[in-house]
């Protein structure tokens, strides 16, 4: 049954947040804890590029095109039910990637952790929407975006303390601990609730969107390699345009949408979905490729690469932990707060472009910038997604923010990798299918240098494009969500 709280709140709101949070943390890290392992995963298992975008992408995407459902089915059959399958099938899919000895092995455990992973992470934040009171929720929502962030950028530090002691299978199997705490807490703190009517699971529909997405991925990963006319990158392109064609008609004429196309009638909503997106694409892409710019050119080690990029972690955490995101954004209002964080975040990535060479002066300011803008956009930006969505739907809701995430933390590293694959290709016309293996086959010091300058400078192009994107995304979501408000204050005066 559903479990409404007294307007005061859950009396353990704050532990149960705690609690779910630590779920949640345990999937966010597996988004960036492969990026320090990249080089590892070169030499023992002989991964390329693409298979290396692909043990990143699996998860991503298939999480992608499944949280929508696990939204849907949370609502419908009870969030507590979800989040203790979601962490029993998140287990059984680190003990498969930890024990991994191939390429496709490690992708298809991947795709497995990400079926886990959809169903955490739209119960946790559902969960929060139901035990806080209103005057309670945009706090609570900071605390949630924190620990987003945490995950999604203590994941190289993790990664690089665990390479330093264990063989690369260690940043999967450490998961496993975590994952049976936080099981045991939810089994004993977390209320369950659910809406007795909600909808059915749109399992058609999850298919199409996962057909969709993994297409199009797919096509912008190979387009580099393949040529963005070739046969196989045209195929791809159509059959992901013909199935996000069919799946946005299919929600358009059923009962019980996943996606509910009447959503995107709010313009908050609207504003928040363009926001969300690009805000991770950038912040994926950006992430992905400074740690191997910080492991292959500049030359530091697993855990001297996560280290340096930990303050993007700490900014985030110590703005919404102090509550003063929350307070900035109560006082500046959530179209500024988005306009701002943006563009803080879009300055961090040009200052990684163009002065990352430099030394790490510039790539710390940048990560500072990064870290300070998602402190402050992210949590209003998952507020609105939520505020537009009706209450007995949260677990929709957070299916729609999730979503938005993973697809975009997915389409960032994809095109922001292909971008830097392309220039890098253009500089250094060689063969060798990553830049480990071009080293490789360097035969003098001079050589070696061309090759690093190559993926220096591709490495700023796409920097460049994510920040562009970033900046864009800020200014169309404040836009949108400043008319919302305008048209809301209007519509009350009216009345």
């Amino acid at each position: 049954m559903s479990s409404p709280q007294a307007p005061e709140g859950h009396p353990r709101r704050w532990l149960i947040l705690g609690v779910i949070c630590l779920a949640q943390l345990t999937v966010l890290l597996d988004n960036t804890v492969l990026n320090v392992a990249i080089p590892s995963l070169t030499r023992e298992l002989g991964a390329a590029t693409s298979d290396i975008q692909w043990m990143i992408n699996a998860y991503s995407l298939v999480q992608s095109g499944l949280l929508l459902t696990a939204g849907s089915a949370a609502d419908r059959y009870g969030r507590k039910k979800m989040l203790i399958s979601g962490l029993a099938l998140f287990g059984i899919g680190s003990l498969a990637a930890g024990l991994a000895d191939s390429t496709g092995q490690l992708i298809a455990a991947r795709a497995g952790m990400g079926v886990g992973g959809a169903l955490l992470l739209t119960t946790t934040l559902a969960v929060a929407m139901q035990i806080f009171p209103p005057g309670e929720i945009p706090r609570a929502i900071g605390v949630w975006s924190a620990v987003n962030a945490l995950g999604f950028a203590a994941g190289p530090l993790l990664g690089g303390f665990m390479l330093n002691h264990f063989r690369w299978g260690a940043v999967f199997l450490v998961n496993l601990p975590v994952a049976a705490l936080a099981l045991a807490a939810v089994v004993v703190l977390v209320p369950e609730s659910k809406n007795p009517r909600g909808d059915r699971p749109d399992l058609l529909g999850a298919l199409l969107s996962t057909v969709g997405m993994t297409a199009l991925v797919y096509a912008i990963i190979s387009g580099p390699g393949h040529g963005w006319t070739s046969a196989r990158v045209t195929a791809t392109a159509v059959v992901a345009l013909l199935a996000l064609a069919a799946f946005a008609r299919w929600e358009s004429r059923i009962p019980y949408p996943m996606l509910d196309p009447h959503f995107f009638r709010d313009r908050r909503f609207t504003g928040a979905v363009a926001g969300a997106v690009l805000i991770t694409f950038g912040m994926g892409g950006a992430l992905f490729l400074l740690t191997q710019h910080l492991q292959f050119v500049l030359g530091y080690g697993p855990l001297e690469a996560g280290l340096r990029t930990a303050p993007l972690a700490l900014a985030v955490v110590a703005l919404n932990f102090s509550g003063l995101s929350a307070k900035w954004t109560a006082r500046l209002g959530t179209p500024l707060s988005i306009a701002i964080g943006m563009v803080l975040m879009s300055a961090g990535l040009v200052s990684i472009a163009t002065l990352a060479g430099h030394g790490y002066g510039g790539t710390l300011l940048g990560l500072l910038l990064i870290g300070a803008g998602c402190a402050v956009a992210n949590p209003a930006m998952a507020h609105a997604i939520m505020s537009a969505i009706p209450p007995e739907k949260a677990g929709v809701g957070a299916g729609i923010n999730g979503t938005l995430a993973e697809f975009g933390n997915g389409l960032g590293v994809a095109v922001l990798g292909a971008v830097l694959n392309a220039r890098f290709a253009a500089l250094i016309p060689v063969t060798a299918a990553s830049l480990p293996a071009a080293l490789g086959s360097a035969d003098t010091a001079g050589e070696r240098g061309r090759i690093t300058d190559a993926f220096s400078s591709g490495l700023e192009t796409s920097q460049l494009v994510g920040a562009v994107a970033v900046l864009l995304g800020g200014l169309l979501a404040a836009a949108l969500l400043r008319r919302a408000e305008r048209a809301d204050s209007a519509m009350a005066v009216s009345v």
